[in-house]
C-alpha cells in the first residue's frame, strides 16, 4: 500500500491518502468502485470533503500547432463531513457511475494509448489538496466491441487511438472532447483509402458510430476527408460482420469537396450536416496491434507492443505528479 501525503497548504504532518480501484476495468456508464484509504497526519484534522476528478489527455490544435493537456471531465463527492483522529486510518468505500461517453482504454486486454485517471482531492480545514492520481482503465461495451470485432474480421487493423478536443456537430456528444480509434483499411479498400477513424458517442438510449474516412486522391482529383453516422442499441442483435461492412460501403460512397463537410447518414436514409468543431487528427499514440480472425486486437505487427503507450502513460502520471509536488 502506498500512501502519498498531501503537501502544500496543509504541510508536511497533513494526512496522506490512498485512492484504491477495484481490479478490472469499468465501462462507459457502468459503476468504478473502490476505497479511498487516509492515514491522519501529525494532528487531528477535520475532512470536509473528499472528491474524485476522472482526468483524461486530451489533443487540441490551434494556431501555434499541436499541444496535449490533461482534462478533467467529471467530479464526485464521495464523502467528507468527518474527524480524522492523529494516525488514526479510515477507509471510505465508493461507487460513482462513469460518463457513457468515457473513452475506452483497453481492447482484449490491450492498451490502445489512451490515458485517462482518477485522481483524489481532500477538502481539509479550507484548503483542497489534490494528492493521488490513480490509472483508470476502461474497456468496451458489448456493442462497441461488437463492431471492432467485426472491422477486424472484415481485415481492418488497428493504429492508434487518441483523444481530440473540440465537438462533432449534429451528434449528442455531451464531454468537451471526443476519442478517434483510427484503422488501416482492409486490402479491398486500401486503394481507396488512407485511414478510417471510428468515434463511438454512447448515451442511455444507444450509441452512434461516428466514420470518417481520409481518402485517397485519384489521377484528376485530391484526396479529401468523408464522414458518416450510424446508430445502433446498446442490446442490438445483428449480423455485425454484415452491418459494419454495409457502413464501410456507404462511407466509400460519399463523395466530398476536398475542405468542405461532408454530410453523414442517419439510419438508412437521412442525411444531416457533420462537422468537427475542432481540428483535424493526426497520427496518435503508438501501439500497433494487428487485425486478424478474432478482431483488432489479436496480433502484435513487427514485434511493437504497447510500450510505448505504457511508456506515454508512465510519463503522463509522472509529470502530473511533479506539477503537484513543485
Amino acid at each position: 500500500m502506498v500512501f502519498k501525503r498531501l503537501l502544500g497548504s496543509l504541510g508536511v504532518g497533513g494526512p496522506t491518502v490512498d485512492t484504491v480501484l477495484d481490479p478490472g476495468p469499468a465501462l462507459p456508464g457502468g459503476a468504478l468502485t473502490g476505497q479511498v484509504r487516509l492515514r491522519g497526519g501529525g494532528a487531528d484534522f477535520e475532512i470536509e470533503s473528499i472528491t474524485l476528478e476522472l482526468v483524461a489527455r486530451v489533443e487540441a490544435e490551434h494556431e501555434e500547432g499541436e499541444s496535449e493537456g490533461a482534462v478533467t471531465f467529471e467530479r464526485f463527492t464521495v464523502g467528507g463531513g468527518f474527524r480524522l483522529a492523529e494516525g488514526e486510518e479510515h477507509s471510505v468505500p465508493f461507487s460513482v457511475t462513469l460518463p457513457w461517453e468515457t473513452p475506452v482504454t483497453e481492447l482484449y486486454g490491450q492498451a490502445l494509448g489512451v490515458v485517462l485517471g482518477v485522481r483524489t482531492e481532500l477538502s481539509v480545514a479550507g484548503a483542497k489538496d489534490k494528492g493521488d492520481l490513480d490509472r483508470l482503465a476502461v474497456g468496451p461495451l458489448p456493442v462497441q466491441e461488437a463492431v471492432l470485432e467485426a472491422l477486424g474480421q472484415l481485415g481492418f487493423g488497428f493504429r492508434s487511438a487518441d483523444l481530440e478536443y473540440g465537438r462533432i456537430g449534429g451528434t449528442g456528444q455531451q464531454l468537451p472532447f471526443y476519442q478517434e480509434i483510427e484503422i488501416t483499411p482492409s486490402p479491398r479498400y486500401a486503394h481507396r483509402v488512407n485511414e478510417i477513424e471510428v468515434t463511438f458517442l454512447a448515451g442511455p438510449a444507444g450509441m452512434e458510430v461516428v466514420l470518417e474516412a481520409d481518402k485517397r486522391g485519384g489521377l484528376f482529383s485530391a484526396g479529401h476527408d468523408a464522414l458518416t453516422r450510424f446508430t445502433v442499441g446498446h442490446h442490438d442483435s445483428r449480423d455485425w460482420n454484415a452491418e459494419v461492412e454495409g457502413w464501410i460501403e456507404r462511407l466509400m460512397e460519399h463523395r466530398a469537396p476536398h475542405g468542405s463537410h461532408a454530410a453523414y447518414g442517419h439510419g438508412h436514409d437521412d442525411h444531416h450536416g457533420h462537422r468537427h468543431d475542432g481540428h483535424r487528427s493526426g497520427p496518435g499514440v503508438g501501439t500497433a496491434v494487428a487485425a486478424g480472425a478474432a478482431g483488432l486486437a489479436v496480433g502484435v505487427v513487427g514485434g511493437m507492443v504497447a510500450a510505448e503507450a505504457v511508456d506515454e502513460v508512465g510519463d503522463f502520471f509522472e509529470g502530473e505528479e511533479e506539477d503537484e509536488e513543485g
